[in-house]
């Protein structure tokens, strides 16, 4: 038997040792609980500077610059770096702060060709480029986990370099991900107070990490959005101003009958036509489609237009007029732009239509067969190169004025490639010898009305498939 005075005195014993046991981790329980409502402050004092950052529409460089800043001032860290993934599948460093050690070996002597320490660290940094799986840095971005690495010196992955103010002491390496897609990789070295870093610390990285993800892709779809309503706002005004530069009205001319369409594949197309009135009998009459589609080829299209019109009143011929324009135009395109065009006067005191092409599709011409008295459609042929596609002296050599007689009820047909190459379903074409049967079967209908058969008719061929290229229509009929 224990005696009485002896069990009180294990007992109180055995009460403060549990007494302080408790206290213990209860103290142990309340730092953590400190240290988590620190870097849950510090997280959410991130992302609310991240928040204002996108707002204010800053670059990413200057994103991830913030980034490095926050995570330096967190941990406590002497320098961090960012390497994002490009578009070819390396890191390469893109942000730095502070003389980050860089993950390879430096070029001998190659220090004494920059003016400053930091400058050079910085250019080699920035020129370093890894492939996914290569070193610390890029088994960090294929595995998604972080490495923390408390003591350097004793992790044969690290890279010594000879230079003191370069050694690694502590590192900490955190994926950027978003959605499990690796970004980049945040790399952060050594304590200023020269301590290792801390678990706390390396918790907190990967949380930074984390938040840089959802923040850079948010960015990066902010940039997109604005970039968006920029293009939109772009394209609006294109559509205004190519909207103003197509005629709505035509002329007055009694011996004729005119009627245009024009339908763009997007909100800004490549085709153009003009009708113009040159004297009391004689109109002219255009219509052209730039390789491409677009702002670019709405811009060629008003160009040609202003040339036209220009060209139009000083000469007479077609083909010249097209001859100056090629000059004018090969000058002004990139070179994978061109223009096919046809100009054509229509001439009612003469009775016949003076035409040049330029590259462009073989305009129709129906008329009353003289044998037989049955109206018939025939392709009107000529040479021609499109505008801008070669030199000057070889379009000059096959461009040609073609006449044709143009007389009561006679109709002329210009378009583009969009109807004729309108497919359905299973990839079948429209077709010119189509167009051309449907062109004999209106064209006794006025020409408002011929027109929508036209766009009725390739409509119904296309069906579900839809219309995939602008589509225009100039027709002129002699009454």
């Amino acid at each position: 038997m224990i005696p009485f005075a002896l069990g009180l005195i294990l007992g109180g014993l055995i009460g403060w040792i549990l007494y302080t046991m408790t206290r213990r981790d209860y103290l142990r329980v309340d730092v953590e609980k400190q240290r988590l409502a620190q870097e849950k402050q510090i997280v959410l004092e991130f992302m609310h500077n991240m928040v204002e950052a996108i707002g204010a529409g800053v670059t990413r460089e200057e994103l991830y610059q913030r980034i490095l800043h926050t995570a330096i001032l967190s941990t406590g860290a002497l320098s961090a770096c960012i390497f994002e993934k490009t578009e070819e599948n390396k890191l390469r460093g893109l942000a730095v702060e502070g003389l980050f050690p860089p993950q390879r070996p430096l070029p001998t002597n190659a220090q004494r060709k920059i003016s400053t320490r930091a400058k050079f660290i910085e250019q080699v940094l920035r020129s370093e480029e890894f492939e996914l799986g290569e070193g610390l840095i890029g088994a960090v971005a294929v595995s998604g986990k972080g490495e923390f690495i408390p003591d350097a010196s004793t992790d044969s992955r690290v890279i010594v370099h000879d230079d003191p103010s370069l050694v690694i002491r502590s590192l900490i390496i955190a994926p950027i991900l978003y959605e499990e897609e690796n970004i980049g990789v945040l790399v952060v070295a050594n304590r200023a107070d020269e301590r290792s870093f801390s678990e706390t610390d390396y918790s907190l990285a990967l949380s930074l990490a984390e938040q840089s993800g959802l923040a850079i892709h948010n960015a990066d779809l902010m940039n997109l959005q604005l970039e968006k309503n920029k293009l939109d706002i772009d394209i609006s005004l294109a559509s205004s101003i190519q909207s103003m530069l197509l005629p709505k009205t035509f002329p007055q001319q009694t011996e004729f009958d005119l009627d245009a369409r024009y339908l763009p594949a997007q909100k800004v197309g490549g085709d153009f036509y003009d009708i113009f009135p040159l004297s009391e009998s004689r109109i002219g009459v255009a219509i052209a489609d730039a390789s491409g589609k677009g702002i670019p080829a709405s811009l060629l299209m008003a160009i040609c237009q202003s040339k036209l019109r220009y060209l139009a009143r000083q000469f007479d011929s077609p083909s010249r007029v097209l001859i100056e324009m090629n000059r004018d135009v090969a000058g002004e395109t990139r070179e994978d732009m061109f223009v096919t065009l046809i100009y054509a006067i229509v001439d009612s005191s003469t009775d016949e239509i003076v035409i040049a092409r330029a590259g462009h599709e073989l305009p129709m011409h129906c008329h009353c067969n003289t044998k037989d008295g049955l109206y018939k459609t025939t392709m009107i042929g000529s040479e021609g190169i499109a505008l801008g596609m070669v030199e000057p002296e070889l379009f000059e050599s096959v461009i040609e004025d073609k006449r044709i007689p143009f007389v009561r009820d006679d109709v002329l047909l210009l378009y583009t490639d969009g109807i004729t190459e309108s497919a359905n379903w299973d990839g079948t074409e429209f077709s010119s010898s189509r167009l051309a049967d449907l062109l004999k079967s209106l064209h006794d209908l006025p020409v408002i009305e011929l027109n929508q058969g036209i766009l009725d008719s390739v409509s119904r061929f296309t069906g579900s498939a839809g219309q995939r290229d602008d589509i225009t229509l100039v027709t002129v009929k002699h009454r």
